[in-house]
């Protein structure tokens, strides 16, 4: 039997950012975010289009955009071939999704935290073997955290995962597998 591929772009947008895969979604999130522990009980997928609140800035297509219970915006790509300024993108729509929750004269304290999951197919990080990255704001030197996880980047790698589908040990390894 053969499959169409999860990495193909109307296909991924199907399984993860339609309404009525909202349980595969938190299946999905829960186990890379959260190393499977059941976090996310709920969420809202929401329209993948992210424009800037002003004018001028550069609009911008996301495959799916997700509010949780908690109010969190997360940003899922999948990108199957590497282009130039890449991460700059990355950044961008994250940055974006950020600066967009607020109008004039509202608080800051509504800002609502960002995650931004990426998935490559193609290796990102040569200085390490790990599949799954995660990166907060920490000091330089001491590496401390800094704006309590306000701006997560998540990226997993798909060529760096090697496993067979008898080797597949948590509910990350069997998304990876499966996107893969």
């Amino acid at each position: 039997m053969r499959f169409i591929s999860p990495k193909i772009d109307y296909v991924f947008k199907k399984i993860f950012g339609s309404k009525e895969s909202k349980n595969i979604l938190i299946s999905f999130l829960n186990a890379i975010i959260y190393d499977g522990e059941p976090i996310i009980q709920s969420l809202t997928i929401i329209n993948p289009y992210n424009p800037g609140q002003v004018l001028t800035l550069k609009d911008t297509y996301l495959d799916v955009k997700a509010v949780l219970a908690d109010g969190e915006i997360v940003l899922i790509e999948m990108q199957v071939s590497s282009m130039t300024g890449f991460s700059k993108r990355v950044l961008y729509n994250m940055v974006k999704g950020y600066v967009n929750q607020l109008k004039t004269a509202e608080d800051y304290i509504r800002l609502k935290p960002v995650i931004a999951v990426t998935i490559t197919d193609f290796i990102l990080f040569d200085e390490t073997q790990q599949i799954i990255n995660q990166f907060v704001f920490q000091e330089k030197t001491e590496k401390f955290e800094c704006l309590e996880e306000e701006l997560q980047l998540i990226f997993i790698e798909l060529p760096k995962f090697h496993k067979r589908l008898s080797e597949l040990e948590t509910l990350a390894d069997k998304w990876i597998y499966f996107i893969k």
